[in-house]
């Protein structure tokens, strides 16, 4: 038997699933919560792509509240994205398709001033062949991305986790903030940590633990800037 988790990269797993829960749901953050970081590193005239959308309302949010000009949104379910399809007709900034994250050939390479991702390398690291999927789809993100242009993974795994899997994917530079796990749209007065401030963060992660304490209750957010150099060889033969 196949366990949900597992199941988390087949495309029979999700239409059941939007199936069975059509209404809309965020998975970690909503818009407004993440808007300040958003903002800070991805201008609203940028072209953006947000990979896994769901039902999710995070790019309806982009569009009406943070002004942006063209999303495209891609999910591996057929009925999650007719639905989108649908809901959103009437709205020229939202693009929906079914799409595959690890085989985007349908996007010509720099097309992308920024990549999104909450939520859905996450998924893909709890399936089958999981260490294989999750660098096939690093590499089309990166790929698709222009030069200097940022993917902004939303995560619960934790430096430690994530790093060396973003470091050895492709050439990044990597910056880390963290949100509450529970964070409200209305701005505290004793945030955990400032949104907006970079975690220090350094080759292993061990600066991470010192920054928070143990266990943090937070989300971590990696602002993965695409780099060409030299080292950048592999990415682009591995995922053209």
């Amino acid at each position: 038997m196949t366990t949900s988790t597992q199941a988390y990269g087949e495309p029979w797993y999700w239409d059941n699933r939007y199936s069975n829960e059509p209404g809309p749901f965020d998975w970690y953050q909503k818009y407004l919560t993440l808007a300040p970081i958003i903002n800070l590193y991805v201008p609203p005239s940028h072209p953006v792509l947000v990979v896994g959308c769901g039902n999710s309302a995070f790019s309806e949010g982009m569009v009406v509240d943070g002004g942006y000009t063209d999303v495209v949104n891609i999910d591996i379910s057929s009925v999650v994205i007719e639905a989108m399809k649908t809901k959103h007709q009437d709205c020229p900034q939202l693009k929906f398709m079914k799409m595959d994250v690890r085989d985007m050939n349908d996007f010509q390479s720099g097309s992308f001033g920024a990549v999104i991702d909450k939520g859905t390398l996450d998924s893909i690291l709890c399936g089958n062949n999981s260490r294989q999927n999750a660098t096939k789809m690093l590499e089309e993100i990166w790929r698709v991305l222009k030069d200097k242009g940022v993917y902004v993974l939303v995560t619960y795994g934790a430096p430690l986790y994530r790093l060396r899997l973003l470091q050895e994917s492709c050439s990044w530079t990597i910056k880390l903030h963290v949100i509450e796990k529970l964070a409200s749209e209305e701005k505290s007065d004793n945030p955990f940590w400032e949104l907006t401030k970079p975690v220090p963060l350094n080759d292993d992660g061990s600066s991470v633990e010192e920054a928070l304490g143990q266990n943090p209750d937070v989300h971590y957010i990696y602002i993965c800037t695409k780099e060409i150099s030299a080292n950048s060889h592999k990415c682009m033969t591995g995922a053209v």
